[in-house]
């Protein structure tokens, strides 16, 4: 277990900052070690992008993180209110909202296939490898946006979808995966109240049963809240994981901390990686409260994995 300032100095033990576009690797005795790029969802955009795909290459790059999961949010344009609260406006916000959803749904169908392999391009001459694209299915998505994302996909050269979405819309992405044929890894939270979500390992196996082509990005620190044991998850169904989602969280629906300060084994998950030789990716998901920018966070989530690994 770590405290807080010990968990803060861990960078300080040799975390050089690379030379940005440089080669590098970020694969620790034989593990996988990446970033899903959620982690830097509170850098800022600048004001003039329609992206944040240049803010991500640059957080990365400083990490020294080569490959990642990249979140759908940080591809796609900000398009209207974002939320709002109150009685006041409640009808005027819906209306927004609803304008906002509907522009994304048109951007998504009418953008060029070219503007994503656009992309593409950017994060290879970085030397970072888009392993997967989270690209989360709902309720209110139509049919040629589920489709679409599976060409967004292809075009970012991903050859994975993760999705945080539920077993009533899973059914709906059956034919999509099977058309496409590409694997979809359904994302589990910590809602052990709601049989629709993706948490407990019954509701992993009851996804897998749709179609061969779902399988599992396991979280581990979510996992762990919902007082399942990864580890033995894991040794279990490595062959159905696509990738990990690396946080250290309580048990029985506790908050996300700083690594080592929760229930969370990350030690025994990846030395188990390191140990059986599992090439499943362990991306690093910063989402506790740090004391500095999402990228040192991150930095410091990095260097924690590499010490293990050492």
């Amino acid at each position: 277990m770590y405290t807080r300032r010990e968990f803060g100095t861990l960078t300080l033990a040799g975390l050089a900052v690379p030379a940005f576009g440089g080669l590098l690797d970020s694969t620790v005795g034989g593990v996988r070690l990446g970033v899903q790029t959620y982690s830097f969802r509170d850098l800022p955009r600048p004001g003039d992008a329609v992206d944040m795909v240049d803010v991500v290459i640059r957080a990365m790059t400083e990490c020294g993180l080569t490959e990642c999961e990249l979140f759908a949010p940080q591809v796609e344009p900000r398009l209207g209110p974002s939320g709002g609260r109150g009685t006041a406006a409640t009808s005027e916000v819906q209306q927004a909202r609803q304008k906002s959803r509907q522009d994304l749904r048109a951007w998504r169908l009418e953008t060029p296939i070219d503007h994503f392999r656009a992309m593409k391009k950017k994060f290879d001459a970085a030397g970072i490898s888009i392993y997967a694209y989270n690209y989360s299915f709902n309720a209110d998505m139509t049919d040629d946006e589920i489709d679409r994302g599976f060409e967004i996909t292809k075009a970012l050269g991903a050859g994975i979808i993760t999705a945080s979405t539920n077993l009533t819309v899973a059914k709906r992405v059956v034919p999509f995966a099977e058309k496409h044929q590409m694997i979809v890894a359904m994302h589990g939270h910590s809602n052990k109240s709601d049989p629709n979500e993706f948490c407990t390992p019954d509701s992993f196996a009851a996804a897998m049963k749709m179609s061969r082509r779902f399988k599992i990005n396991l979280d581990i620190g979510h996992f762990t809240a919902a007082d399942f044991d990864p580890v033995s998850y894991i040794r279990e169904h490595h062959a159905d994981i696509t990738n990990l989602h690396l946080k250290d969280r309580k048990k029985n629906e506790g908050d996300n901390v700083p690594w080592g300060q929760g229930d969370t084994p990350i030690r025994d998950v990846l030395l188990m990686l390191k140990r059986e030789k599992w090439r499943i990716p362990a991306y690093i998901e910063y989402e506790y409260r740090g004391a500095e920018t999402a990228t040192e966070e991150v930095k410091k989530c990095f260097q924690y994995a590499k010490q293990i690994l050492a």
